[in-house]
């Protein structure tokens, strides 16, 4: 079954297009990988499905939904999390602020009862700390709970941002370059992890990634893009060895 579906996607900028009549689905409970060359498009897919960007032309439905009807503050609402290229984290709290951060779209409480703090607001906030603790302990974060952000190295502010999003709950996770300046040792974390949030938590993991290994290694499916438009689709080996696939890395002579 399709949790997200594009069809016939184009963004444009003045004379530019950005994504070109582009049409793929996720499946639930898959890992599908996005890649491509830099300018291919990939992270502006992304920034379509968040509604950072309003398409010239497409449908997007998730879960059946008409995503284009939504706001770009009501598509965590829907369960679509995601990361950013660039880190996107609050550096002046702490790894469990930052985290609960992402509670956001589950509070209920009115702004009345939050102000007298009522036990059904307690109650809230001891379930949303769980939840954060569980984010915690699943990405082995205890050493880094009530650290600030700004004194946190690089690999670690990765998984925090990682946490976050899964602190909402999501259905659907959008991974921006989740292995982009990370070292050997913490690209084979982010691996396992990604297995993991699949295998253990049930989400549906779509992911723009550089790093062929880590793609190979994680996906069922992987869509190549190049100048907005698809080259190849389908298992990593298969767009790997695909001669378009190819001639956009590498140039026409490699393939």
């Amino acid at each position: 079954m399709s949790l997200l579906e594009i069809n016939n996607a184009t963004l444009k900028f003045g004379g530019v297009v950005a994504v070109n009549d582009l049409s793929f689905s996720v499946q639930e409970g898959e890992v599908y990988a996005i890649v491509g060359p830099n300018g291919a498009g990939k992270s502006t897919v992304f920034n379509l499905i968040s509604r950072f960007y309003e398409p010239f032309a497409g449908s997007f439905q998730f879960d059946g939904q008409n995503l284009l009807e939504c706001k770009a503050d009501e598509v965590a609402d829907l369960g679509i999390a995601r990361t950013f290229q660039n880190i996107e984290l609050f550096d002046h709290a702490t790894v469990l602020q930052n985290l609960l951060v992402g509670r956001h779209r589950h509070r209920k409480a009115s702004l009345v009862e939050q102000m007298f703090f009522t036990p059904s607001v307690r109650r809230e906030e001891h379930a949303h700390r769980e939840a954060v603790e569980e984010v915690i302990d699943f990405l082995d974060l205890q050493p880094y709970r009530n650290k600030m952000i700004a004194g946190l190295p690089y690999g670690v502010r990765k998984v925090v941002e990682l946490g976050r999003a899964l602190a909402s709950g999501p259905r659907l996770l959008l991974l921006d370059e989740p292995a982009s300046g990370l070292s050997v040792e913490e690209t084979q974390d982010m691996r396992w992890w990604i297995d993991d949030i699949r295998k253990q938590m049930g989400i549906t993991v779509l992911m723009v990634e550089h790093d062929m290994g880590l793609v190979s290694g994680v996906s069922d499916r992987v869509l190549a893009l190049a100048d907005g438009a698809k080259l190849a689709e389908g298992t990593p080996a298969e767009v790997q060895s695909d001669p378009a696939v190819i001639e956009a890395y590498l140039g026409a002579g490699a393939a």
